[in-house]
C-alpha cells in the first residue's frame, strides 16, 4: 500500500502560489514524493517554463494514481493562460482556487490524503466570484462540519494562538470572555498531544493590559476574565498558567519554558512570532477533523511571474503538516 501524500492546494491561479509550490519542490527533492497538487496542470506547465524548472509534472486522476518521482497534479481546473493576467485576480480565479479547497476538503475526509497544504487565496478573489467566505479557514470549517477551531502561527522557536483575530483594538476587551479561553486552552491542549506528540503542552496565557493589569491597576480584564478561565482550565487538567505580562512572557516561551502563547488579539501574537519567523512561519488551523497547514503571507499579486516569491514558508508547512500525519500515525 502506498503511503497517502500531502494535498497542497495551488490558490490563487494569477498569484504566487503556483510559483513557491514548484520552487518548493525544485528546492525539496524529498517533497515530491510527499505531496499531491490540487490545481491547474495549464498553469503549472506555464509557471515552470517561466521559471526554467526541469520538473516532471504528470496529471493522475486520483490520489490513488499517483506516479513516482514526478510532481503529481490532479486538475481540477483546466484554465488558459492566454485569458489571464498574472497579479489580476477576476471571477475565474475566485471560483478556480475555490474549487480546489472544496476538492482537498473531499479527499482529506475520504481519508485519500494524509493533510491539506494550502498556498494563498484572496479576498477579493473570491469576492468576484461571489463565494461568501472570508478566506481559507472558514472555508475548511464550514465543509468539515467544525464548530470550535482556532488559528496558530507557528515556527520553530515560537507558536502563538489568538483569541481574537481581526478585530478592532476598541472592540478586543468584548470579544474576551472566559468560554472562549477555556474552548481555546482544552483545544490547544489535545492538539499539541495528537499533533505535536507533546504528551503534557505547556501553555502560557498573555494578559490583555500591560503588565497584565497590575493586580487591577491597568485594567480588570485579568482578574475577571482571564485567571478565572486559567484556573478552570487547570482543574480540567491544562498545564497553562498566566496570564503573564506581554512584555516579557514571549522571551520565555522562546527559550523553552512554554510550547505555546495564547494571545488575547492580533498583533499581540503575530508581532513577535513574525519578528522571528517572518519568511518561515506557518499557518495552522486547530480542531479540524483532518491537518491542515498554509503560508503564513499573501498572493503578492505584485510579484506573481516576476520569480521573486519565496517558498520558505511552503517547504515549512509541508514538513510540519508531514510530521503532524506522523504523529497521528497517518503515514
Amino acid at each position: 500500500m502506498k503511503s497517502l501524500r500531502l494535498g497542497i492546494t495551488m490558490g490563487c491561479p494569477v498569484g504566487i502560489g503556483p510559483e513557491i509550490i514548484l520552487k518548493a519542490l525544485n528546492q525539496k527533492k524529498d517533497l515530491i514524493e510527499r505531496c499531491l497538487i490540487i490545481g491547474d496542470i495549464n498553469i503549472l506547465n506555464y509557471t515552470k517554463k517561466l521559471l526554467n524548472l526541469d520538473l516532471k509534472i504528470v496529471e493522475v486522476d486520483s490520489p490513488e494514481h499517483i506516479i513516482t518521482n514526478k510532481v503529481n497534479v490532479i486538475s481540477v481546473t483546466r484554465l488558459d493562460i492566454n485569458q489571464l493576467k498574472l497579479g489580476k485576480p477576476n471571477k475565474i480565479t475566485g471560483k478556480a482556487s475555490y474549487t480546489y479547497i472544496k476538492k482537498a476538503i473531499e479527499f482529506a475526509l475520504s481519508k485519500k490524503i494524509c493533510a491539506i497544504v494550502t498556498a494563498p487565496i484572496s479576498k477579493i478573489g473570491l469576492k468576484y466570484a461571489s463565494i461568501n467566505f472570508p478566506g481559507h479557514t472558514e472555508i475548511l470549517a464550514h465543509f468539515s462540519n467544525t464548530k470550535k477551531y482556532a488559528m496558530m502561527l507557528a515556527g520553530k522557536k515560537l507558536k502563538v494562538v489568538l483569541v481574537t483575530i481581526h478585530a478592532p483594538l476598541k472592540e478586543v476587551p468584548k470579544l474576551i470572555s472566559k468560554e472562549k479561553i477555556i474552548d481555546l486552552l482544552s483545544l490547544i491542549n489535545l492538539s499539541f498531544k495528537i499533533d505535536m506528540g507533546i504528551k503534557e503542552p505547556k501553555i502560557a496565557v498573555c494578559g490583555l493590559n500591560p503588565h497584565a493589569g497590575e493586580n487591577g491597576m491597568f485594567g480588570q480584564e485579568e482578574i475577571e476574565i482571564i485567571e478565572p478561565a486559567i484556573k478552570n482550565a487547570q482543574k480540567m487538567g491544562i498545564n497553562a498558567k498566566g496570564p503573564f505580562p506581554p512584555d516579557t512572557i514571549f522571551y520565555r516561551a522562546v527559550n523553552g519554558e512554554f510550547d505555546v502563547v495564547l494571545c488575547q488579539y492580533h498583533d499581540q501574537g503575530l508581532i513577535p512570532l513574525k519578528l522571528l519567523h517572518f519568511k518561515d512561519g506557518v499557518n495552522v488551523t486547530l480542531g479540524l477533523p483532518f491537518i491542515r497547514t498554509s503560508v503564513d503571507h499573501g498572493t503578492a499579486y505584485d510579484i506573481s511571474g516576476k520569480n521573486l516569491a519565496d517558498p520558505t514558508s511552503l517547504i515549512e508547512a509541508s514538513y510540519m503538516a508531514w510530521n503532524m500525519a506522523k504523529n497521528r500515525k497517518i503515514i
